[in-house]
This record gives C-alpha cells, structure tokens and sequence, in this order.
C-alpha cells in the first residue's frame, strides 16, 4: 500500500492523441470519461490488484498488457506484492483513486482487468463470474439472453444473488457476490458444476468446451476466469474496440430492452446514462452469500 500523498491536479502528455481512430475518441476523451465516472468506477476497483490494456499508439496499434507496476508508476500509487503461481512475487498496482484512474489514462490505459479478490486476500475471491461468449464473430446475442435469464434463475434457486452486465465486446457477464471463506479453485469447481448443469438442459445450444474447434457453433459458458491471477473486465471499463465500447452494469430487466447488443453503451453515450440512473451493482458485496451453502443447494436440486 502507499503512504505518499496523492496529487489532485494531474497534467495529461499529448491529450490530443486519437485513440480511436474511426470515433475520433481521444487520450483527453478517455481521461474525461474516467475522471466523470470516478465515483461510480472506484468501488468496483478498491483494493483489487489490477492489469491495464495500453495502447499508446491508439487501438488501430499493438497494444500490451500492463501486469506489474514499474519504475515510472509514481509512489502514491497503491500496489501490492503478490505470489506467481508458477512461483517468485509479482507487484501489482491498484487504482483507489481519481488520480490513478487519470495516471492510468495519461498512458493510454484502456481498458482495466481486476481480481476477483481483494488484496488482503488474494487467494479467497469475494464474486463467482459467468461470462457467457457467443460463437461467431457477431454472435447470437438473443441467446446471450436468455442463457443470462436461465443462470440468473438457477443461481437464485440455490440462494445466490446473480447480477448482470454487457462485456463491450461480444457477450454478457454474470456474477454473484461470495463470503471471502473458500479459494478460486473452489469456486471455479462450483461455477463449472453451475454451467454444466444448464449444458446438460441445452446441450444443443451451450457448452463448457473451451476448444473453439469442438464447441459447435454453441455459446460457451467460460468460467476460467475464476482462477488466481486472474482478471476480469471492471464495470465502466472501455475496451479497446472500434467505437471505444464500455462494460456497462445493466438491471436485469433491461434485458428486454428492444435493440440492446453487448455494445450498446460507448465513451459517447455512457456518461448520459450514468447521470440518469444508479450503478445496478452498487453495493453488491454486501449480498455475499456462502458457497458451501449454494454448493449444498446445487446438490438438493440434483438429487
């Protein structure tokens, strides 16, 4: 953690640099964006280790992901050290306030991954994630839907409480908050468990197949995600698409929404919707439930 001071008035470099080419979306735009939604973005990064998608040469560019915090991150950035699976330390950085988020613009940081823990306890996540990834490049997004609609169902009956969000690029993320009490590896046996079951309801339609090659065309229920180390795309984050897309927290009857697509929300539009109503996962940590309770749940329905 850091003890230094942080600044409140931070200097953008280049603040005209298009980032995104066909939008015009620029560095200035993205640091806007970020220092607007500070308020609505920073619960849902506090205190998570992070790794940021740069891209200083715009999207149309290579871009890379930024994992460890180097020499140029200033002293009043929040970091952690934290053990490598495949052993040794890692320091990461995390972004606990506005002026992080600005500092991660100025160097083009996109789009930004955090744990699914806290830095307190990186090895006890405190959400199981779904992402719910269509086959194709567009993709069958009514499908996304409706799978979005049978897990919230089917996490609801063994007494989780499900949310649910677009990705910005092709899919639907759905999440429920956990008591800090059982490792990822726990929690990704349980959530593979959860997809599994709806799999073999509609086996015609998903899959948990990770190879591309054999899932058929079906959409892929992707729990790999709930694993150490690694990361998920915040909540408000942009992604580094034509269109410069956000990750956009939804009520779940929105889902009927005539016209809505994974892609729906951008730098253009986003700040207009955050004005007009609250952030649906605000404060979902307090709605952590017991897995071991939900596994027991997941049981009796099978029995």
């Amino acid at each position: 953690m850091s003890g230094k001071s942080v600044p409140q008035n931070l200097a953008l470099s280049n603040p005209g640099k298009i980032l995104f080419p066909k939008s015009g979306f620029t560095k200035a735009n993205l640091a806007d964006y970020y220092q607007q939604a500070s308020p609505i973005i920073l619960p849902h990064l506090k205190d998570r280790p992070l790794m940021i998608q740069r891209f200083p040469e715009g999207i149309n560019s290579e871009g890379f992901y930024q994992k460890e915090v180097v020499g140029h991150f200033p002293a009043w950035i929040s970091r952690v050290r934290l053990k490598k699976k495949e052993g040794g330390y890692i320091e990461q950085a995390m972004a606990n306030n506005r002026s992080t988020l600005l500092y991660i613009a100025d160097l083009a940081g996109i789009t930004l991954h955090p744990w699914l823990s806290r830095a307190d306890r990186p090895d006890l996540p405190d959400r199981v994630l779904f992402d719910l990834d269509p086959a194709g490049d567009r993709g069958d997004f009514p499908l996304v839907i409706r799978t979005a609609g049978m897990l919230r169902t089917l996490l609801g009956r063994i007494g989780l409480r499900p949310y649910v969000m677009t990705t910005g690029s092709r899919g639907l993320h759905v999440a429920a908050p956990l008591l800090r009490k059982e490792s990822f590896e726990q929690v990704r046996a349980f959530a593979l468990e959860v997809a599994q079951r709806l799999v073999g309801e509609h086996p015609d339609v998903l899959t948990t197949e990770q190879r591309i090659a054999k899932r058929g065309g079906r959409l892929y229920l992707d729990v790999t995600r709930n694993g150490y180390g690694q990361t998920s795309v915040a909540p408000y984050a942009v992604r580094a698409l034509p269109g410069a897309p956000v990750a956009t927290p939804l009520e779940w009857s929105e889902l009927t929404a005539s016209g809505l697509g994974p892609q729906s929300f951008n730098l253009g539009n986003i700040l207009t919707r955050l004005d007009q109503q609250p952030d649906p996962w605000q404060g979902m940590g307090r709605h952590g439930r017991s897995l071991a309770q939900a596994r027991r749940n997941l049981q009796n329905l099978a029995d």
